[in-house]
């Protein structure tokens, strides 16, 4: 669904073709107070924002017919679970679409398959999984470009795909350094917890207030730049630590240093010095921060929409909406489109009756 609610902030025509009987998504919690139970779940407001809803009962012959004829109409189909059609049959209907196929596989099993378990967590511990549904964000991208590549070389060719989006392979696609630094070197890696792997001095450390990221970039002049400013005694003492490959060797006693230097302020103190000095920094922010923050704001990632059921909120546009101009509509009702839908298509109201049930 990730998948395609970014082709909606593209600007394309999304028809989510439901079961009458709501879906996962439309249950999943956190579920909105005293909202209908098949538009409840707050997930649902944001994945399906934008697209339009048709409700179909695939087990009747006169519901498959319609969508049949959805697919001659068509430029391509996202699917993450089987439809009742034959890809044989979508192509003879339409030998311009575009099919994207979706291997459904239980996220945290990908995940492991994948490697990155292997890579995240504290070292010499167990595992750790990353937040906020990682591997569904990661396989929602590669369908959307998997979507807008088809879709572009069916325009140029005259002729369709069916394209096959592999959960697993999608995760697996973001272990190519680690692979490529064991093809190369011989050298496995491993969990870092907090602290980087690639930048010497890199990581997330502890302030009185919260947690800060820096970066500490190549070259002795980045160096230079930290070193005075933090004016640690025994990281000052040692100029061997100029070159980066020596930082590299002594990183974890570098760390310790700055871990120990960072623990007595406050975090906010500490970006806006790090920005000043021109050494890349962040705080390690919650959500509460992302939704308060200016610049977000400011780039139109989230702005106030009023839904007919939920009422007047504020609402995440996403990323690629405020770089397209595309304002995102809220999430439809259940099957709201669907009379719309089958007029398009060319059935009359009796017609439409009888197929929506």
């Amino acid at each position: 669904v990730y998948g395609t609610r970014l082709l909606v902030e593209s600007g394309h025509d999304v028809i989510r073709v439901e079961s009458p009987d709501p879906d996962l998504v439309r249950r999943l919690p956190p579920l909105l107070p005293g909202v209908p139970a098949a538009e409840a779940s707050a997930y649902h407001a944001f994945f399906n924002a934008g697209k339009r809803s048709i409700a179909l009962d695939l087990a009747r012959p006169a519901a498959r017919e319609a969508l049949l004829r959805l697919v001659e109409r068509a430029d391509a189909i996202v699917a993450r679970r089987s439809i009742p059609l034959d890809p044989a049959a979508i192509r003879a209907a339409n030998p311009h679409i575009v099919h994207v196929r979706v291997e459904d596989e239980p996220e945290l099993v990908a995940y492991a398959r994948s490697g990155l378990l292997s890579i995240t967590g504290q070292p010499g511990e167990e595992p750790m999984m990353l937040g906020a549904h990682i591997a569904d964000a990661a396989v929602g991208v590669y369908t959307a470009l998997a979507t807008s590549a088809g879709l572009y070389a069916a325009a140029r060719s005259g002729e369709g795909a069916l394209i096959e989006v592999s959960v697993a392979a999608c995760l697996e696609s973001w272990m190519e350094q680690p692979m490529v630094t064991y093809l190369t070197t011989g050298a496995v890696t491993e969990r870092r917890g907090f602290r980087g792997a690639i930048t010497a001095v890199s990581g997330a450390f502890a302030c009185r207030d919260g947690w800060w990221m820096v970066s500490v970039p190549h070259g002795p002049d980045g160096w230079a730049r930290f070193v005075e400013w933090i004016d640690d005694p025994v990281l000052t003492a040692d100029p061997s630590l100029s070159d980066e490959r020596e930082r590299l060797r002594k990183r974890d006693a570098v760390l310790d240093r700055v871990s120990e230097w960072s623990k007595t302020r406050a975090r906010d103190e500490i970006v806006a010095e790090a920005q000043r000095r021109r050494v890349p920094a962040s705080p390690v922010a919650t959500p509460l921060d992302l939704v308060d923050d200016p610049q977000l704001r400011s780039r139109g990632f989230q702005s106030l929409i009023d839904d007919p059921t939920i009422g007047r909120v504020p609402f995440t546009q996403g990323a690629i909406a405020p770089v397209t101009g595309v304002h995102v509509a809220p999430a439809p009702r259940l099957g709201a489109d669907g009379p719309d839908v089958l007029a398009e298509l060319g059935y009359d109201e009796r017609e439409r009756r009888e197929i929506l049930g």
